[in-house]
């Protein structure tokens, strides 16, 4: 997933205790794509939907940036889009940034007592996500700070990354925290090799099970991805 965004009043905060001045005005672009996977792959678990269809579109200008991105794959929650805002920098060899998403699933698969669908709507699902990084090392934080109707049910839940990142390479380490169902605990190691700019692979393991609480088996996943604008 995918979280590049930026959220602007981290962007403000930032600034100030850094002393660095916010850059003149640049024209703002836009950015669309299109791609797809042999799987939905989040945090370290197939989500069990078959292949995955995938769509992004956001607006950035001077380190800010929002945007919409959607997916299939979901074999529980089914579609899903998000709704993201947030801002990134850097000083020298240094990173920095947070990001705003609403996690919005438009029916999951159940009804009300009404017979309508059920759904996840905007600002009913909500992760805060700073994150901070040195050279090819960054840290990422995801905390579930509005959880009304959560995925995961909870507003306890937080997610942590440590990543390296080079041309061709990549090498993440997630951790799943605080005491949320049968994630709490569980952390997964992922190796990505990036072709070019359109093809990934990653390879994917947990390896730290819960002691069997979930499947740990090797998930090997195919991404393309194509700029359409």
């Amino acid at each position: 997933m995918k979280m590049k965004q930026k959220l602007v009043a981290g962007a403000i905060a930032l600034s100030a205790m850094a002393g660095f001045s916010v850059p003149a005005v640049h024209a703002a672009e836009v950015a669309a794509s299109v791609g797809a996977a042999n799987m939905y792959y989040w945090r370290g678990f197939d989500l069990g939907g078959g292949a995955a269809l995938i769509g992004d579109i956001n607006v950035s200008s001077n380190g800010f940036v929002a945007g919409l991105w959607t997916s299939s794959g979901d074999g529980n929650l089914g579609t899903e889009y998000d709704i993201y805002a947030g801002y990134s920098g850097s000083a020298g060899d240094f990173s920095y940034g947070v990001s705003v998403v609403s996690y919005v699933y438009p029916t999951l698969g159940e009804e009300t007592e009404e017979g309508e669908p059920y759904a996840v709507k905007p600002g009913e699902y909500v992760e805060v996500i700073p994150f901070i990084g040195y050279g090819p090392f960054k840290v990422t934080y995801y905390d579930a700070v509005v959880a009304d109707h959560a995925p995961l049910g909870d507003e306890d839940y937080s997610y942590v990354t440590a990543e390296l990142n080079f041309e061709k390479f990549a090498f993440k380490y997630g951790q799943h925290m605080d005491d949320v169902g049968a994630v709490d605990g569980i952390s997964h190691l992922d190796a990505t090799y990036k072709y070019n700019d359109k093809l990934s692979f990653t390879v994917g393991k947990i390896i730290d099970d819960n002691d069997g609480a979930v499947d740990d088996e090797v998930n090997v996943v195919v991404t393309l991805s194509l700029p359409i604008m």
